[in-house]
């Protein structure tokens, strides 16, 4: 689900910069994806999944840095992305957007609205701004969430090098265990919790 921009003078607005962004309100959450103003309003369930993921890549993360949820990423002029998942370098501890260059593993998680965006929009802005790490979470699929891990090809595109719903083990960028099924049974928690009320 995407919230409307109740401010009279930007409404209509179609083509946005990241100078247009100092205009809106500081505590507002937004992304900016070639020129389009997003503002996505997240679900519990959304969240806790991306909690869970910063805990999975916790252990192991290189000295220098960290994994955070929700920062929002300096590329271009056109697009200022905030990944649910960003694992990057603390001397960005207290910088927003951080630059795109000191991320090293970005993660999304799809919701049922951000389909297209995460899996097509965003790999091109990603691809193009030289992140060499971009993982898709999915929770959608009624068999189990989906791991997709993205990373750049031959011609600097992404090109889908893995799609799981098994146990993750990777050492790139750095050893790492995604404990996919564990996020299936938390998914499914909720869900079922959901289906009760």
């Amino acid at each position: 689900m995407t919230a409307t921009l109740d401010l009279p003078d930007l409404r209509d607005k179609q083509d946005w910069t990241v100078d247009d962004l100092a205009s809106l309100p500081s505590d507002l959450k937004y992304e900016l994806i070639d020129g389009r103003l997003i503002l996505p309003a997240l679900t519990l369930l959304h969240q806790v999944l991306g909690v869970e993921l910063v805990l999975m890549l916790r252990p192991n993360c290189p000295p220098g840095y960290a994994p955070g949820p929700g920062l929002s990423l300096q590329v271009d002029h056109r697009n200022e992305p905030r990944p649910d998942v960003v694992v990057t370098q603390l001397r960005y501890a207290i910088r927003s957007p951080v630059p795109v260059d000191g991320a090293m593993l970005v993660v999304e998680i799809i919701s049922p609205t951000s389909h297209f965006r995460d899996m097509h929009a965003k790999t091109k802005v990603y691809a193009a701004a030289g992140v060499g790490n971009y993982w898709v979470i999915d929770p959608t699929f009624e068999d189990g969430v989906v791991l997709t891990v993205f990373q750049p090809g031959p011609s600097g595109e992404y090109e889908m090098t893995l799609s799981t719903n098994k146990v993750f083990n990777t050492d790139v960028p750095y050893p790492i265990t995604i404990d996919v099924p564990a996020l299936t049974a938390l998914r499914d928690k909720y869900l079922a919790a959901r289906d009760e009320a």
